[in-house]
């Protein structure tokens, strides 16, 4: 049997950035493990950043606990202080779900990060106006299809759907007749 305990300090680490206002260093914990159906990591969001754009899934349930610092959440157009302790729930469901950690102090903003693991995810991004579509966990970017908002729905479901396909496979024979 694979042990089935990790060790925060064992935990196989990664980071990322992206121009001047987000950063964020991710340990991962669940999946080290084996897990399957949730996700689980050790966030650290250094003073003046915040780890991920603001952003709503469609498909999962994301959960925070602050371990040590402070900053806001920012919960669709409100936000809120938030400090060690704290605990967050951010439902599935659209922009007024949109969530955002950012760090306001001086010292790192570090959280554990626990959600559920349901693919394909549909994720929003109200700031930059775009939506993502994610279909697997790794394999970044090939896993994951991002389009500006503006294009959604600017075709219908039928539109180039003209059956040639279909008629080649039954000919002239119609069911029914």
């Amino acid at each position: 049997m694979k042990k089935p305990v990790l060790n925060l300090a064992d935990a196989q680490a990664h980071s990322g950035s992206s121009g001047a206002y987000f950063e964020y260093s991710m340990a991962e914990l669940a999946e080290g493990l084996g897990a399957r159906s949730i996700g689980a990591n050790v966030t650290r969001v250094p003073p003046g950043k915040a780890a991920f754009p603001l952003h709503h899934h469609y498909a999962n349930e994301e959960h925070f606990f602050i371990l040590s610092g402070t900053g806001v959440l920012r919960v669709g157009a409100e936000t809120f202080d938030v400090k060690p302790q704290d605990y967050i729930v951010n439902l599935p469901g659209g922009a007024e779900t949109a969530h955002q950690l950012v760090n306001t102090a001086t010292e790192d903003l570090v959280y554990l990060a626990i959600s559920t693991a349901v693919l394909p995810d549909v994720v929003g991004y109200p700031d930059s106006g775009k939506t993502g579509v994610r279909v697997a966990f790794d394999q970044l970017p090939a896993s994951r299809f991002l389009l500006q908002d503006a294009a959604k729905n600017t075709v219908g479901y039928w539109d180039g759907e003209d059956g040639e396909a279909v008629a080649g496979i039954v000919g002239t024979v119609r069911p029914g007749k």
